[in-house]
């Protein structure tokens, strides 16, 4: 009788515990209610924005200029097996620009990889005026910054015609526009990451990046070659956000984790009350 009166109550409480548990991140992940859109746009922006196209190709066979004046291809730098981080900019930009910049090299400044042995990094104007002398100087203040001597090799400041930068932006899905009225250009916030194949992996959202979102983000356009145990667990519990850009923590995941566990820390509780039952039964037999 002890031993059906067991079974049924840890069984009862490791259903209620794992149900519950559910129940309560259910309502904790629930979505928060969903904002009209903005309608009034200024109208240099009506026609910037992006466009998502994950495993969508870039154009390889692209013709561009690297920072020292040679002619490259895009698809010389994916012929490493490494993923690559893409960031659209221009050089002359004022402000935002120099914010995706300073924002992706600080974020890869805390990673414990190294560009051009574990990625690379390509820096690629827009603007089709820009030369060459200016990603250099671009790339030499960037080596700066980035304070790894020996990197260089992992990172490309490149510029291009029109018509090789618009092939690429359109395969990234990047809408910008030229304003008339100020002389810039208007446009988004963001890098992409890329596989060693050269498709679109991930976008990453904003200035800053933060080191956790893009080590997942190039642990899983690598298709796990730079990951460590570490990076599997997180990438478990964490998934990216294609409407945030973001790595968001999975509750879900974690409920069910917990809830295994819990199933098994019952079930070797019973085992173990049950082993003493039978010892007990037999000592007194014995006696």
């Amino acid at each position: 009788m002890k031993v059906k009166n067991y079974r049924t109550l840890f069984a009862t409480l490791g259903v209620a515990a794992v149900l519950g548990t559910g129940v309560f991140a259910q309502g904790f992940y629930s979505s928060p209610p969903e904002r009209e859109p903005a309608t009034d746009r200024p109208a240099a922006l009506k026609d910037v924005g992006l466009d998502q196209k994950l495993n969508n190709l870039l154009p390889l066979d692209a013709a561009f200029t690297d920072a020292n004046g040679n002619q490259v291809s895009l698809g010389q730098y994916f012929n490493s097996g490494r993923p690559v981080v893409l960031a659209l900019v221009y050089y002359e930009c004022p402000m935002l620009c120099t914010q995706v910049l300073n924002g992706l090299t600080g974020a890869l400044e805390t990673l414990n990889l190294d560009a051009g042995k574990d990625f690379d990094v390509i820096a690629l104007s827009f603007d089709p005026k820009e030369k060459a002398p200016l990603a250099k100087a671009k790339k030499i203040a960037y080596m700066g910054r980035y304070g790894r001597p020996g990197t260089e090799a992992g990172w490309h400041f490149l510029t291009g015609s029109a018509d090789s930068i618009k092939r690429v932006t359109d395969a990234v899905g990047f809408r910008y526009a030229f304003d008339e009225d100020t002389g810039q250009f208007a446009h988004g916030a963001l890098v992409t990451i890329l596989t060693p194949e050269g498709r679109i992996s991930r976008y990453l959202y904003g200035i800053d990046y933060g080191g956790r979102d893009l080590r997942l983000a190039l642990v899983e356009a690598s298709n796990g070659a730079i990951a460590t145990p570490v990076d599997r667990a997180l990438l478990y519990c964490y998934h990216w956000d294609p409407t945030t850009g973001r790595y968001g923590f999975v509750v879900m995941n974690l409920v069910r984790g917990a809830g295994v566990l819990t199933l098994l820390g019952f079930g070797t509780f019973i085992v173990m009350s049950l082993r003493r039952e039978r010892r007990a039964a037999r000592a007194g037999a014995r006696s």
